[in-house]
């Protein structure tokens, strides 16, 4: 029998007018979990809301680029390459239909990863592809998550 986990997670919208009309209501609500702090978010602008507040796009990319930068430290860790910074900047596109749905329809890790030796490159980027096959998140999509990655070397001159 697989192993369950359970998460929960409250959203919390709020506003004296009311949605009587498209353009009448805020988009800021806040995502909270209890004893952590909260996060304030909106929609994206395109869609009226807040630009200075986190929109569900971003959080969705966000949460695709963390869990495969976790699993891909994990799994340095455990095959002896040693990082010691990553960096990512991922990229996703979605597409919005005409009557107003939409999906994203591919997202690219860009991993920057420094390693502490010119040796363990190539181990470093074939993790990246075994990063990909256990990210939670990745294995919920329904498209494939790409990554172009860059190594670097930062070598301890002793």
């Amino acid at each position: 029998m697989a192993k369950q986990h359970h998460y929960k997670v409250a959203v919390s919208w709020h506003d004296d007018k009311g949605t009587s009309g498209y353009t009448s209501y805020s988009r800021d609500h806040i995502i909270s979990v209890a004893d952590k702090p909260a996060i304030n978010a909106s929609a994206d602008p395109s869609f009226r809301g807040n630009p200075a507040k986190y929109n569900p796009e971003e959080l969705f990319l966000a949460s695709i680029s963390n869990c495969h930068m976790l699993w891909y430290l994990h799994l340095c860790a455990v095959n002896g390459v040693i990082v010691l910074s990553y960096e990512d900047n991922a990229q996703g596109t979605m597409e919005e239909q005409n009557d107003g749905s939409g999906k994203f329809t591919g997202v690219t890790l860009h991993p920057v990863v420094t390693v502490s030796s010119k040796e363990m490159i190539p181990k470093a980027e074939e993790l990246h592809s075994e990063a990909n096959k256990y990210c939670f998140i990745a294995n919920s999509l329904n498209f494939a998550v790409n990554h172009q990655p860059d190594t670097l070397v930062k070598e301890n001159n002793v």
